[in-house]
């Protein structure tokens, strides 16, 4: 099977990431770069922040070289400036935010991708919204406008899926503790937001979080009966999901509850894992997984509701998981294989 060959629209935190881990993966070439900015600087700013087992690029005037995989920089602005087709793209994964309506994904098909895949959640309703290790098997040949969900989005559905399996759920309240993003500014400006015109590197934020609502789609269960917010705090990387749950079963002790989510998100090695340690934030920089189940802060009420805490890096993990949705695709498709 033949390689899958990817189209990266915008080379933020998650495309960069996302290129960096495209150069461990046999199946998977990036080979092509969408954004506005000078290829020296982006070439710069993917080496300044490398992963440490990072293989060595280089830049070679519009090209980035990394082995074998040699992706073209082009600047484009909307999903309608660049030939996909001309630059053998499979599958454009766009990571701007800005463009995430149906008819904005549109015109990246009209441009010659054969899929378009969000990084972050769509305005409006798509074809599939695949969270692996939740709905992996949902996944169509006939999907053209997919995404893969937000990081938070990914935490939450597998925290809520694990919790309800082994307990059952009535209801749940989540809080995503969030690194600041790159849409905040560092001193107080104005905003299209009263709170988000605050300086992210010195206030804790309060904000919005759509991913309750789309973990109702993905798991129609629990449709009624979560709700959630953000609190952005000035940290650069490393977020927090605190979700407090009222639950059917009541387990006996903490210790049996934390037996039974450890059972549960083993199942899933490969999104999820625990962790016994006593971490902070900057521990979870570089962890690849959707969940870090932090086991020692599970809190008990003398009724039915337990409080949880998983970590996760924002930026990797939601790279590792559009990854692993571009090779469910090209499995479809007869391209890629085991990396």
């Amino acid at each position: 099977m033949g390689k899958i060959k990817i189209g990266l629209m915008g080379f933020g935190e998650i495309g960069r990431d996302i290129y960096r881990l495209s150069t461990q993966l046999d199946d998977v070439d990036v080979t092509a770069i969408s954004d506005i900015g000078k290829p020296e600087i982006l070439h710069y700013l993917l080496n300044a922040e490398g992963l440490p087992d990072q293989k060595e690029v280089s830049i070679d005037g519009n090209y980035l070289v990394c082995g074998k995989q040699k992706t073209r920089m082009v600047k484009g602005i909307a999903p309608s400036d660049v030939p996909w087709d001309v630059l053998d793209v499979d599958y454009v994964i766009d990571t701007t935010q800005k463009y995430s309506t149906k008819e904005d994904m549109a015109d990246h098909i009209k441009a010659g991708a054969k899929r378009v895949i969000l990084a972050s959640l769509p305005t409006n309703d798509i074809d599939a919204i695949i969270i692996p290790g939740i709905n992996d098997d949902s996944a169509k040949a006939s999907d053209v406008f997919i995404s893969a969900g937000s990081a938070t989005t990914n935490a939450l559905a597998i925290m809520l899926k694990v919790i309800d399996d082994a307990f059952g759920i009535e209801y749940a309240m989540m809080t995503s503790i969030h690194a600041y993003t790159s849409d905040q500014p560092i001193r107080d400006r104005v905003a299209k937001d009263f709170r988000r015109s605050r300086s992210a590197a010195e206030n804790i934020i309060p904000n919005i979080s759509r991913a309750t609502s789309f973990v109702e789609k993905i798991l129609p269960k629990f449709a009624g009966k979560i709700d959630g917010s953000a609190l952005n705090v000035p940290v650069g990387m490393g977020s927090l999901l605190d979700l407090s749950s009222v639950l059917t079963r009541i387990p006996d002790t903490v210790e049996e509850f934390n037996a039974a989510i450890e059972a549960g998100l083993n199942k899933i090695p490969d999104v999820a894992e625990v962790v016994h340690d006593p971490i902070v934030s900057s521990d979870v920089i570089g962890n690849r997984k959707s969940v870090v189940f932090d086991e020692l802060a599970t809190l008990k009420t003398k009724g039915r509701m337990v409080k949880t805490l998983s970590w996760y890096d924002n930026s990797l993990a939601q790279a590792a998981r559009i990854l692993d949705v571009v090779k469910i695709y090209g499995k479809l498709d007869g391209k890629g294989g085991n990396a």
